[in-house]
Order: C-alpha cells, then structure tokens, then sequence
C-alpha cells in the first residue's frame, strides 16, 4: 500500500490541535513568572486572585452561577477521566445505594461503576435502542428511593448520539436524584449551558476543544457534598488537593472563550465539514453505513461501518494511507473487541466487525475531506479485491442506522 507523507486528522475526537490563541495566552501567562497560589505570601496571593479569576471566567463560559451563595463548584481537574471518577465517586456517597449510568459511557465512567458496585453499590446500566439513544420511560422505572446518582453522557464520544439530557434532568430533579453528565465531546462544540442543561454536575477537558492538554474540570451545583478522591492538601477546598496550574487554567478559559464567541458558527461548520464527508462516503461506497445517523448527534463525530472488510485491517491500511482515524475511544484504543458501544445498540455483528470513527474539527477543511474520502475509497477497493467473494456478499444495508 502507498504511505503519504500528508496526515490527514480525522481523529479530533481523540485530541484536538491547541489553537494559536491558546498558546499564546498560555506563554504570556507562563513568562510573568506567578508564584503557587497556595502560598500565602504577596505573590502567591497574585496567583491566588488570578486564578479565582479564571475559576469565574470559566463558569460564566459554561453557563454556571458565582453570585456569592449560590455559586456553582468549578473544581480543576487534570482532564475529563478524572473529573468522571471525581462526579461517580464524590457524588454516590457511601453504600449502600444504586448508581445508574448508561450503558454507551465512556470507560472513565464504567470503571469507577464497577469500583462502586465492588463497594457494596448496587449499579445499573440503562440500555438504549439502536440508533445509541437511552429510554426516559425506563429510567423513570429505575429510579427509586434508593438512588444516589445517575451518571448519561451527553453526546457519545463514539457515535456522536445525543442524549436527552433535559427530559432526564427533570425526571431526576422531581425524584431528587442527583444526576452527571460526562459533556467532554460537547463542550467545544455545540452550546452547552450548565444552568438550562439542569444537572447537577458537568465533566470537561481542555485538550477535547483546542485548550491544553493536563486540565479539565467538574462543574457542579453549590449543594452537592463531593467526596474527594484524593487526599493530603487544602487546595480547591478540599475536593481536588494538590497545586493548580494557572497557566493550564489560563489555556482552558482562553479555549471556552473563543468557543463561546462563535459557538453557532462552530456547530454549523463542524457540521457541513462532518456531512460533506459522509455524504461523499456514501456515494462512493453505497454499502457503508452511519452507526447512530438516524438520532441527533455531535457536528463532529461520525461512526461508520464498512460491511466486507475487517475494521483492524482497514484502519491499518488507512493509517499507512495517511487518514488518522479511530477504532473506538482512544482511551481503549489499544483494543481489538468490537465497541462495547455498538454492542449495546444491538448492531448486527457484520457491523460490529467493520467500525471505525471518524472526528473532525474547525480546522478541517473541506479539500482535507474530499482528499480523505479519495483515500478511504482506494483503500476498501483495494482491501475488497484482496477478499473471497462470500464475504464481500455479505455487505448490505441495515435498519436501525443510516445510509446517506
């Protein structure tokens, strides 16, 4: 197979470019030299008040609420897999109970789960039908007094599905269930506002919206007692010891701020960049299809099958091609099963088998794309060739997905 030398990025669900701005800011801040803001003497309380600073910028961003008695919780975390373990653990409390999360999570989210069932939790996962969309009226059902937290995605950093996430919020809101939402591929890329949103705590990574990598964090209400995970500092009161990074700080709110001045312009690019190349997929290759595409999804994100071909073999291929893609979440990248994800939607095992991610960003652009599907094309006729005739009859169309 030809290698190129350009890489096409199709894989920005996985990390995203820092944008210029960022690193800009992120060096200003660098060269002034601030002391720990846990210090008490005069520099460290500069750093301390700029910081705080941030800590405000960043919760307007998103929507939160920092008028003195009501303030929401901004709690800096390193990146999104914590600030997931930070919400499941901080918010369950102590056993027993039931914790109900969804059964398309990431794995930061279905670990800490398995953690808590260990513990004495009694843990849940809520289905959800097969285009990755859960059941409000089945969650209801599950809700009982018992619950402590229930913890759905809102938007899958597979399939790019979004979740219903104010029909839940008012369902757990009249049962008084607190509820979290793991936001890290919405954030960034559709409008996404704690307070109209209704839940009760928010995850967020820097590295997921052209900010740094290192940093995310969870945002929660003010009532909320969150245990912390880690132990040995004052620090964040209590919640997140350790010393924050006002630079890394600095690099997240510069990134949430350029997302928020041009937050609809964003979507809409992201959008007609993802839709140009499925579009262009799906004229080409008549048999591949969107996992996900008949539910409403991320601009960004889009999963597809190719029936006929090993999804190992092609994603190989395509990396010597210079197309970077995905076999799932780059946190399990390293697998080779089939997505646990795709495997709760009940998908037929032909495209179980052939699955691959595709993410885009507002640095994409449309020549990149069409260059890509020149590439993807190449590949699977070429993988295809290589094939025995039967498991080429296999390819097909299937209900549940789309075909564009």
């Amino acid at each position: 197979m030809e290698t190129h030398d350009s890489i096409i990025d199709l894989d920005n669900n996985a990390t995203t470019p820092v944008d210029p701005q960022v690193n800009e800011a992120m060096a200003a801040c660098q060269a002034l030299g601030l002391a720990n803001p846990a210090s008490q003497h005069t520099a460290g309380q500069r750093a301390r008040r700029k910081l705080e600073d941030l800590r405000d910028q960043i919760c307007g961003h998103l929507g939160g609420r920092r008028t003195p008695g009501s303030a929401d919780q901004l709690i800096f975390t390193s990146g999104g897999t914590e600030a997931n373990n930070l919400a499941l653990h901080g918010l369950a409390g102590s056993p027993p109970g039931r914790v109900i999360v969804s059964a398309v999570e990431h794995p930061s989210i279905q670990a800490p789960a398995d953690a808590l069932q260990a513990c004495g939790f009694e843990v849940i996962r809520l289905g959800v039908n097969t285009s990755g969309v859960v059941c409000c009226q089945q969650l209801a059902e599950l809700v009982t007094p018992e619950t402590r937290l229930v913890s759905i995605m809102l938007g899958n950093n597979e399939t790019g599905v979004l979740q219903p996430m104010r029909e839940i919020a008012q369902l757990c809101k009249a049962q008084g269930v607190y509820l979290h939402t793991d936001a890290v591929q919405a954030v960034g890329k559709i409008d996404v506002n704690f307070q109209e949103l209704g839940v009760s705590a928010l995850s967020l990574s820097g590295h997921k919206l052209h900010g740094p990598v290192g940093i995310g964090a969870l945002l929660a209400r003010s009532t909320p007692t969150i245990n912390p995970l880690l132990r040995g500092g004052h620090q964040q009161q209590g919640v997140r010891p350790g010393t924050e990074s006002v630079c890394l700080a600095v690099g997240l709110e510069r990134a949430l701020a350029l997302w928020r001045d041009q937050v609809h312009a964003r979507d809409q690019q992201l959008s007609l960049t993802r839709d140009r190349f499925e579009t262009s997929l799906c004229r080409q290759i008549p048999q591949v299809v969107i996992n996900g595409g008949g539910a409403p999804r991320l601009p960004h994100t889009s999963n597809v099958s190719f029936p006929g071909v090993d999804r190992q073999l092609l994603f190989l291929a395509l990396d010597q091609a210079g197309v970077a893609c995905s076999t799932g979440s780059a946190c399990s990248s390293g697998a080779t099963e089939p997505s646990p994800v795709l495997r709760a939607m009940n998908l037929p095992q032909t495209l179980l088998e052939t699955a691959l991610r595709f993410s885009v960003s507002v640095h994409t652009t449309h020549r990149q794309i069409d260059l890509a599907v020149d590439r993807i094309v190449s590949v699977f006729n070429h993988l295809r060739r290589d094939l025995p005739a039967k498991n080429r009859a296999r390819s097909g169309r299937h209900s549940g997905t789309k075909t564009l």
